[in-house]
């Protein structure tokens, strides 16, 4: 950061050679968290202003998130960095971005729109700049707010802070690239060890997941989620249903499995009254329940085949016949369907449908086992254990190397819903402020066997566990680590690489 920050530039020769001289700074910039921060410094020292904000749209997602901001003396809230803070409803920045046009108004008051969502100020802000940023293509890919307390007109920088704003998004753009390409040390999106759709995990599995979320939660297509048992299935769904446009609407779920036939059938399609003994009264299916919105059949597998010839139906034709009816009516609803069971098996054994299963694999996500999701654990872990913390009402808890350590060289045969469960289980064991190996009471028979392990292997896994406690410690900042591990900055970004450490996993807690 520039030493005297607000410093005043009083000829444009001044202005033009701060202007180069961040151009430059920005330029040579290797880390997303940094490039978006010191561009917020930068615009706010170019105009003048107390406050600058950057907020960057996510065009799989639609999600506008602030990305960086700049007002000293001010933390930027909890809430608004959570993954919750979807910016894309304000009206202010929804014109600006909608209408790829600049706003700029003087004055308390002047502005029709509402600026609430703006740093809480001793005195009101007075001035305020807001701009469209263009990325590849002149799209725009995020928007630029200045404000200040003072009365200051600040249309003069529109171009200058423009042209700097569409470079600092295309950096990003291509540090994102950069980072996914096969190798790279990856860096995190929105809450550090959350992707964009609210799932914890940044491996590569958890990243081809999200890949394939972002290419169907805007598409009209039947999903079919395939894992093992604990593995997400409902939860990935619902985030499917969150991220879609329907997200306003109903999320309803079914497990196939937990109703006898008749009783599912009722359940699923509804029933008019005298259908059957004891229908006193209509009653309405989870079909109209989630007209609008999304049904999630889980346990497809486990669904009668009289149910998969009136549930092919729904899929072809959009329209149910619940029992006793004489006619059928329309519904709108977004079907998924989960299982942990093979269906192309059971297709071939002739207990599914195969016209049914063409049809709910339009669009099939496999979901990683927690075996295959490489260093996820313990960002769950840690997320796990903030929640029961929370819910129990008590601080936050450590986590000692060996418990960790511990954790990684488990198989999990149970997969997330295993971890949970033995993590809270370790919250209610943990009478102190730290959770030790003999608050997970892991089995050995359950162990994955450490014994096929090299001692390279077994090195590895210590100095991986000393890394990101360490880097957690320094709440992600690189330089502060590597000066208290001893090592050179250079070196540490090498061993993060070849350990292949994501940034969300060492950017403070989950």
């Amino acid at each position: 950061m520039a030493d005297n920050l607000f410093a005043q530039l009083p000829n444009p020769l001044d202005y033009a050679a701060a202007l180069l001289g961040w151009f430059a700074r920005l330029g040579i910039e290797s880390d997303e968290t940094t490039l978006a921060g010191d561009f917020s410094a930068a615009a706010a020292q170019l105009s003048g202003c107390e406050l600058s904000q950057l907020y960057l749209l996510d065009q799989a997602t639609g999600r506008l998130e602030l990305a960086a901001q700049h007002l000293p003396g001010v933390l930027l809230p909890d809430d608004v960095a959570s993954p919750g803070a979807d910016f894309k409803n304000e009206q202010l920045l929804q014109y600006v971005l909608e209408q790829n046009r600049v706003l700029n108004f003087t004055g308390p008051g002047s502005s029709v729109y509402d600026t609430g969502f703006l740093p809480a100020v001793a005195s009101h802000w007075q001035s305020l700049l807001c701009l469209p940023l263009l990325g590849q293509h002149k799209q725009v890919s995020g928007a630029l707010l200045c404000a200040s307390q003072r009365v200051t007109e600040l249309a003069g920088h529109v171009a200058s802070l423009g042209h700097l704003g569409g470079f600092v998004v295309n950096q990003l753009a291509m540090l994102r690239r950069t980072r996914r390409a096969p190798g790279a040390l990856k860096a995190v999106r929105g809450t550090p060890g959350t992707s964009a759709y609210g799932l914890i995990g940044n491996s590569k599995a958890m990243d081809e997941t999200c890949r394939l979320i972002g290419k169907v939660v805007h598409s009209p297509y039947t999903v079919l989620l395939r894992g093992e048992t604990g593995t997400g299935k409902e939860v990935v769904a619902r985030a499917i249903h969150a991220a879609g446009p329907r997200s306003k609407k109903a999320f309803v779920v079914q497990n196939c499995a937990a109703f006898p036939e008749g009783l599912l059938e009722s359940e699923l399609f509804g029933y008019r009254k005298g259908a059957f003994t004891g229908a006193e009264r209509d009653y309405a299916g989870l079909f109209d329940t989630a007209h609008g919105g999304t049904l999630l059949l889980d346990e497809i597998g486990d669904m009668p085949l009289s149910l998969q010839a009136k549930l092919l139906r729904v899929l072809q034709e959009g329209e149910i016949r619940p029992l006793g009816a004489n006619t059928a009516h329309k519904v709108d609803v977004r079907i998924l369907a989960a299982t942990h069971r093979d269906l192309t098996s059971m297709v071939a054994e002739g207990s599914f449908r195969e016209d049914l299963y063409y049809r709910l694999a339009q669009f099939p996500i496999e979901l990683p086992a927690l075996r295959q999701r490489d260093g996820d654990v313990l960002q769950l872990a840690r997320h796990f254990a903030d929640k029961a913390c929370a819910m129990l009402g008590r601080a936050p808890l450590g986590w000692s190397s060996a418990a960790l350590d511990q954790m990684s060289s488990h198989s999990f045969p149970g997969n997330v819903r295993e971890l949970k469960c033995m993590v809270e289980r370790a919250v209610l064991l943990c009478d102190d402020e730290v959770i030790l190996p003999a608050h997970l009471s892991l089995s050995s028979g359950l162990a994955a066997p450490v014994v096929d392990a090299t001692l390279r292997q077994r090195m590895e896994r210590v100095e991986r566990v000393v890394l990101i406690d360490c880097l957690r410690k320094n709440r992600g900042n690189r330089t502060r680590t590597a000066r208290e591990l001893g090592l050179a900055r250079r070196t540490l970004l090498y061993r993060l690489a070849r350990l292949e450490i994501p940034s969300g996993d060492v950017k403070g807690e989950c």
